[in-house]
């Protein structure tokens, strides 16, 4: 019976990539850019309610830029979580930007992408990043780099804060958990990590029961003459604070 309902999902799922393609290349053409933002979030609220996910925002999400969003990374939920709650221009791995339908949707919401390997692709990340705070976006980045266990965090790379210290962008931490919303204990159901392919993250995903997806957002900070580096490691603190008050999770 579980497979069976987790068909049904995935039948919806693409049909709802689909549609989202669609607009995508016949609808925001003609769009204003808050015109875009907005239909952003609405889609990726709906996926989430097609995937049977329960969204709980706790905290106040930026409604505005200039904002460099620094998150923990669990899974390739993520992204679609933190739309959700609030459209953002990612930083994300250069190979997503190929992924069959995925990579149109993501260069459509404004993804910058960055071949992580790379120290100079890093600087012209920060380049642009820079360029879009000024321009007031919110921009989002996962500093761990991969996806963790959704335990405990791994340690935050600093390079790209540079962004908000060039342009003296407040950086705003936001915690991420997956947890079964029924007893509020941490789920794996969501899980992305080492081995696990994208396929099988999404059955499993597909098949959960009573799945929710907890973001917490802290109170904007500013680097107040912090280098990137310390400026790293006190914002892995503060996000492994809000995860931990964030397993007695409540509605907004």
């Amino acid at each position: 019976m579980r497979n069976f309902v987790a068909a049904i999902k995935l039948a919806k799922v693409l049909t709802h990539l689909l549609v989202g393609l669609l607009t995508v290349y016949f609808h925001f053409p003609k769009l204003t850019q808050a015109q875009k933002n907005r239909r952003i979030e609405v889609w990726a609220s709906a996926l989430l309610a097609k995937l049977a996910i329960k969204l709980i925002v706790n905290g106040k999400p930026a409604g505005a830029g200039p904002m460099l969003l620094v998150s923990n990374h669990i899974s390739w939920l993520d992204i679609l979580v933190i739309h959700a709650a609030g459209h953002c221009r990612f930083v994300s791995k250069a190979d997503i930007k190929h992924w069959p339908i995925l990579g149109a949707l993501t260069t459509a919401a404004g993804t910058l992408y960055i071949e992580r390997e790379s120290r100079r692709d890093a600087m012209r990340v920060v380049h642009h990043m820079s360029e879009a705070l000024t321009d007031g976006d919110i921009v989002a980045v996962f500093p761990e780099g991969t996806t963790g266990n959704g335990v405990t965090l791994l340690p935050f790379h600093a390079n790209l804060l540079q962004a908000a210290i060039a342009v003296d962008a407040p950086v705003q931490p936001l915690a991420l958990s997956f947890i079964d919303a029924t007893t509020g204990q941490t789920s794996q159901a969501a899980s992305f990590v080492g081995d696990e392919t994208l396929l099988g993250s999404l059955w499993n995903t597909l098949k959960s029961c009573n799945l929710a997806a907890v973001a917490t957002y802290g109170v904007p900070q500013w680097a107040k003459g912090r280098d990137r580096r310390t400026w790293a490691a006190d914002l892995s603190t503060e996000i492994a604070s809000l995860k931990a008050s964030s397993m007695n999770p409540r509605s907004p």
